[in-house]
């Protein structure tokens, strides 16, 4: 699995490089996060409850807000899927900000598969995105919903820091591609690297603090952002219906 996580990597640079020509931004965000995968207790089905609280400028105006909910099927202990909608707001930001705040609504699948390879364990996630977009007039007044497809991929590892393994750094990365019709010059989407310290605060429950860096490529493909992230992870797998 590890050359189409290289090459779609690969694919990210390139385009992301050539979109840079025009205008480039680098904003200092703070991200906040909550991700609960809660299996049903005597079930292979679980509910999947999510939100994120994006905020700009390290903390000190609104960048988005996201809930994610939906429902897991385990399908082996190494494999899973998911789906489920979420809602997003986006609000004007940094350097480069939209004109007004605007909604989102997505559809999304996803399979996720883990693994164990040179003595670390690893985690595959493939997701699906429809999504429709609120498109506005000059105002701010709705207009249309637009519906654009996203793929992403994301690779992870866990390095146990500790012999308890309680302690541990978590290094990912997730590329975001856009296909279908109403896609023009902006095929690559954004790309994201974390890097952070975990611990396990209980069987069911971590905390992961780090940085992110998020490469967006703006639509239109002539203009770059940076958002250099402190990010925030709670996450919980913790059994509902015991």
């Amino acid at each position: 699995m590890k050359y189409p996580a290289v090459v779609l990597f690969l694919l990210a640079i390139c385009e992301a490089t050539a979109s840079a020509r025009d205008q480039h931004a680098d904003n200092h965000n703070l991200w906040l996060n909550y991700v609960g995968d809660h299996p049903l207790s005597g079930s292979p089905w679980g509910l999947h409850l999510e939100a994120q609280v994006r905020r700009e400028d390290w903390g000190d105006e609104w960048q988005q807000l996201l809930l994610r909910p939906g429902v897991n099927y385990q399908i082996s202990p190494t494999l899973s899927a998911s789906a489920g909608w979420a809602y997003v707001r986006t609000y004007p930001y940094g350097e480069l900000p939209v004109a007004h705040e605007f909604d989102e609504h997505r559809a999304w699948e996803q399979v996720s598969w883990r693994t164990e390879m040179l003595g670390l364990e690893w985690q595959h996630r493939f997701r699906l995105e429809q999504r429709w977009l609120e498109e506005q007039d000059a105002r701010g007044n709705r207009l249309d919903w637009r519906l654009e497809n996203r793929f992403r991929y994301m690779l992870r590892a866990s390095v146990p820091l500790t012999a308890n393994k309680k302690t541990y750094l978590a290094l990912w990365n997730e590329v975001f591609l856009n296909f279908g019709g109403n896609i023009d010059k902006n095929h690559f989407d954004q790309n994201r690297a974390f890097i952070g310290i975990g611990r396990k605060l209980s069987d069911h429950t971590r905390i992961e603090i780090g940085f992110l860096e998020q490469t967006v490529q703006r639509r239109g493909g002539d203009k770059l952002e940076n958002n250099h992230t402190a990010s925030v992870w709670l996450m919980s797998a913790w059994p509902f219906g015991r």
